[in-house]
């Protein structure tokens, strides 16, 4: 890959994604969420995305973009498989409960009221994760559509830099 391929892309126009499988492929429009506030910024300004009165998305003709604010949910303790403190044990673990549920965290349950709210749009075909690559990236996006019980095709946005070369490439692979 030489250096100029990244500022062709740019002159060239954003990739379109491939949705073979889904039959409103012209129609629909793609939710790309990333991990923090940031990074949604820098995707809409390469897609040129306005953001949205409420200030809590972008938008253009095509593509939705948002974000977390890093973990908006955690493993819920089951009331009645929780050992109250002072009577753990040994011989009590390992201790693991039959189902593990989510809840979210309250100092960031606003943003994941936008996060649903987006992702159940009727005009949102495709869900693109821009979270960071490392497990904790892959987590908050993962924990977001366990959630959120989606049914729509998800693809994988991996981004090697921040620039606008790069950001553009990355949706393309």
């Amino acid at each position: 890959m030489n250096a100029e391929q990244p500022n062709t892309v740019l002159k060239k126009g954003l990739p379109k994604l491939e949705q073979a499988s889904n039959p409103r492929a012209n129609v629909g429009k793609v939710l790309v969420i990333a991990e923090k506030p940031s990074v949604a910024t820098d995707i809409a300004k390469v897609f040129k995305a306005k953001r949205d009165r409420s200030k809590d998305f972008f938008e253009n003709d095509e593509y939705v973009i948002s974000s977390a604010v890093g973990h908006l949910l955690q493993l819920a303790v089951p009331e009645k498989h929780d050992i109250k403190r002072g009577k753990w044990s040994f011989d009590k673990l390992p201790h693991m409960p039959p189902k593990f549920t989510l809840q979210p965290i309250a100092k960031s349950e606003a943003r994941l009221r936008v996060l649903k709210r987006l992702i159940k749009r009727k005009d949102i075909d495709t869900l693109v994760n821009a979270c960071d690559a490392g497990r904790e990236g892959e987590l908050i996006f993962r924990y977001i559509m366990a959630l959120a019980s989606v049914d729509k095709p998800l693809k994988r946005m991996w981004m090697q830099s921040m620039t606008d070369g790069a950001i553009a490439v990355s949706l393309s692979h």
